[in-house]
């Protein structure tokens, strides 16, 4: 099965499903209370497929980025899995195309999640992805909530 889910997103608290399939759904909103102008699609819409996950981004921030500390939370079934933590910008020999963005610009990129090598038990998985203008977590410039719901083991 070969899906495609692809969302532009402005209001928030707006919850849309952006993916469905026999296997998995996965809906969104936004967990801070701005607009954003962003868009994201992402190939395969299944867990059963053992290839990677292509995705896309177009984004424009409402402040410039030179500094962007991403965090991700992941909970399946109501139990913390995963916390992650990143700096992908810090204003020094940044690798990243998005570093160096300013406010109004528009970010287009796209990339592989290899999470979709992983077999994820079913369950409800929520999915919290923050980003950061500075290293101590208290201009948060983009926030959104995933729910991601696997519908049948692949095991």
């Amino acid at each position: 099965m070969f899906g495609l889910f692809f969302f532009i997103l402005f209001a928030p608290g707006v919850s849309e499903l952006l993916c469905t399939s026999s296997d998995l759904d996965i809906s969104y909103t936004f967990c801070d209370s701005t607009a954003h102008a962003f868009m994201f699609n992402l190939t395969p819409c299944s867990t059963m497929n053992k290839s990677t996950w292509k995705a896309a981004l177009s984004w424009i921030p409402r402040s410039d980025i030179t500094f962007l500390k991403i965090v991700f939370n992941v909970w399946y079934d109501g139990a913390k899995a995963l916390h992650w933590k990143e700096v992908l910008c810090s204003g020094a020999d940044d690798e990243y195309s998005v570093c160096g963005t300013l406010k109004g610009e528009t970010i287009a990129t796209a990339f592989d999640i290899k999470g979709a090598r992983t077999k994820f038990p079913k369950g409800n998985y929520n999915i919290i992805l923050q980003g950061f203008s500075e290293d101590s977590e208290k201009n948060m410039i983009m926030c959104l909530n995933f729910t991601m719901i696997v519908k049948q083991d692949a095991f």
